[in-house]
């Protein structure tokens, strides 16, 4: 091929890639790895199993009423009375 010829062919200004720069190819590979890459997080998080709170032993069930009660009779709003009453239906 002449120079002339490769001259010509080369001032299309699409550098042979239909419009595709090199420039902004990089783009299109960001951008078709980004599914692949939360894919895999997925699987390795899926198979790994669930995380947080219902991985561990549920606590006991009436543990937390208790503790309400018990912060409402330091703060006064409860008697002693109605703070062991309530103690006693929980149980």
């Amino acid at each position: 091929m002449s120079l002339a010829a490769t001259v010509l062919a080369d001032a299309d200004g699409f550098d042979h890639m239909s419009g595709w720069g090199g420039g902004w190819m990089w783009l299109w590979g960001v951008a078709m790895m980004v599914p692949f890459v939360v894919l895999i997080v997925w699987l390795v998080r899926a198979a790994d199993g669930p995380t947080g709170p219902t991985r561990s032993s549920p606590p006991e069930s009436g543990a937390r009423a208790r503790e309400i009660l018990a912060e409402r009779y330091a703060g006064g709003e409860l008697s002693t009375e109605e703070y062991r009453e309530r103690v006693s239906e929980l149980r």
